[in-house]
């Protein structure tokens, strides 16, 4: 499996914005889907965005759609999540995911099977 490390999280006002970062090392990042979830006190873990290997193909939750944009550089081992327009609702801890190899995007949490231990996200009103 290959290892994740997540970043850049923290405390900011409403409208705001954060780019959150994940390195990954272990693996060929290059064959990888990669996502976001993020996890609020007292809910489920749930999807966020999602990329295909090569970056063309980007998925989000209604929440998030025109707000978020999920990028990565397979040069640096690295995907990223620049949030805009923050609210409070978007406070959670947020996780980098990582499918197996080839595997098609998708937005289902059981797909993933190697994650980061999480950055938290702190959005004031």
């Amino acid at each position: 499996q290959v290892q994740l490390v997540e970043s850049g999280g923290g405390l900011v006002q409403a409208g705001g914005s954060l780019r959150l970062s994940c390195v990954a090392s272990g693996g060929m990042f290059r064959t990888l889907g990669m996502g976001w979830f993020r996890q609020a006190p007292g809910k489920e873990r749930e999807f966020v965005s999602s990329t295909s290997r090569g970056g063309v193909t980007t998925k989000y939750a209604d929440s998030v759609k025109d707000r978020f944009t999920i990028s990565r550089d397979n040069a640096k081992n690295t995907v990223y999540l620049q949030m805009n327009s923050l609210k409070p609702e978007d406070t959670a801890v947020y996780y980098c995911a990582a499918t197996q190899p080839f595997r098609t995007v998708t937005t289902t949490l059981g797909d993933f099977d190697s994650w980061g231990q999480g950055t938290q996200v702190a959005v004031s009103s």
